[in-house]
């Protein structure tokens, strides 16, 4: 019985890493691109075609948003490669750090 909740743990933790960068940071970037519509004037440039201008506020939030999506991809892939040289990934003082597996 103990071999069956070990699986539904792992199972868990995989579906949560999951949700995170399978669905979490697509869902970020939407939100980053719809903030930089909300208050955005339409403007008719010379040439007739219609140009919208994102707020200075809705270009800061939306960069803050991508930069949360570079920092999450940069920490997959830092996953991703720690395993690959034998290491783990240590967030013990909030700062992703590589340490050597525990045995």
């Amino acid at each position: 019985m103990n071999t069956i909740s070990l699986a539904l743990n792992g199972a868990g933790r995989v579906l949560m890493a999951g949700l995170a960068f399978g669905v979490g940071l697509p869902v970020i970037y939407a939100l980053a691109m719809r903030i930089l519509t909300l208050g955005a004037a339409t403007v008719v440039d010379p040439d007739g075609k219609a140009v919208l201008r994102p707020t200075p506020l809705g270009k800061a939030i939306a960069a803050l948003l991508m930069l949360a999506i570079v920092g999450g991809v940069a920490l997959g892939i830092t996953i991703i490669v720690a395993a690959g040289l034998g290491k783990a990934v240590s967030f013990e003082h909030v700062i992703p750090l590589l340490v050597d597996k525990k045995k």
